[in-house]
């Protein structure tokens, strides 16, 4: 029987959501058993959502550097206690969350461990002996098949590429502690200051909802509207390399081939044309939403629902709509 092992993000002193995804794509994989790997300063937070999800293992390597405010960069005590993790729990897969730890670790820890990595896939299925998997390329216009043999193979998935779902686990977690400590001393480089990007208040890789500009936000009048919109939603702010080179959004808002990828429930898309390098970092919205007065704008043909018309004239309409419903709620 496969043994499959998930890396567990630990945010905020919960699990993220692309973490969740992860579980549970890999419980659903019939003739498996799945467990978490988990690396943080206080794990017990997140025990209970693990049973939620089905989860009845969990590895754990315990370390104040993991802690929120730390000064050394996570990247090299991550590897390092996952390397450990591994050795003790014995995964024929490892599945990490995509994402910035995904892309800083994967690689180190592939060399590390002797083992193939499938980078960034958004389906996989594991066999005897080995993983297959799809990943999107050239700007996510095709999808490649890959195959990897060995044990363990390292596996990062798409945020989005699976639903998140609780299964009450049969049985109660066996929680199995990993000897670990790491020795700052031997880290080179020490953060000085962390800077969150401003994305409305919600984490761009864990919002339901995202309001992304593009270069049809043309002023600062354009971006109010943004922001209303998307803090009337409860939403991220993303934007496309239009908007961000106008000097309105931050560069860490950045969606696209480049820059983040998001899989929302909701993405509108206002003012953005629909260039392929955009498209690869939303196509795995559920639901899009796009607001350009160009009919003809390639974004249409990857919307669920599109408005075309002035963003100036439709937004205010919209936020508009928005207050009244919420002041009739109460």
């Amino acid at each position: 029987m496969p043994r499959l092992l998930v890396f567990v993000e630990i945010r905020e002193g919960r699990m993220t959501r692309p973490s969740l995804e992860a579980l549970s794509r890999c419980r659903e994989i019939g003739g498996t058993s799945v467990a978490a790997a988990i690396a943080s300063d206080a794990p017990a937070a997140c025990f209970e959502a693990l049973a939620r999800y089905g989860i009845e293992e969990a590895f754990v390597a315990t370390d104040p550097v993991f802690a929120p405010g730390s000064r050394i960069p996570q990247g090299a005590p991550l590897a390092a206690a996952l390397a450990r993790i591994a050795e003790q729990a014995a995964p024929d897969v490892v599945v990490f969350p995509s994402g910035e730890t995904a892309r800083e670790i994967l690689g180190a820890l592939a060399v590390r461990m002797a083992a193939p990595a499938l980078p960034d896939v958004s389906r996989f299925d594991v066999f005897e002996g080995g993983v297959e998997a799809a990943r999107p390329v050239f700007a996510a216009g095709f999808m490649a098949r890959v195959r990897a043999e060995g044990a363990p193979v390292l596996v990062s998935l798409r945020g989005g590429s699976y639903a998140a779902s609780e299964y009450p686990a049969a049985s109660p977690l066996r929680v199995r502690d990993v000897p670990f400590a790491f020795d700052e001393k031997q880290s080179r480089t020490t953060l000085r200051k962390v800077t969150a990007g401003a994305s409305g208040g919600v984490d761009l890789a864990e919002a339901a909802v995202v309001v992304a500009a593009g270069r049809g936000v043309r002023d600062e009048q354009g971006k109010r509207l943004i922001e209303e919109l998307a803090a009337l939603l409860g939403a991220a702010v993303g934007a496309s390399r239009g908007a961000i080179e106008a000097g309105l959004f931050p560069a860490a808002s950045l969606i696209g081939q480049t820059g983040k990828t998001v899989a929302p429930d909701v993405y509108v898309a206002v003012g953005i044309s629909g260039a392929l390098q955009h498209v690869a970092g939303m196509a795995d919205s559920r639901t899009v939403i796009a607001v350009n007065k160009d009919p003809d704008a390639p974004v249409f043909r990857h919307a669920t629902y599109g408005i075309a018309g002035d963003l100036y004239e439709i937004l205010p309409a919209w936020i508009k709509a928005l207050k009244k419903k919420a002041a009739a709620s109460g």
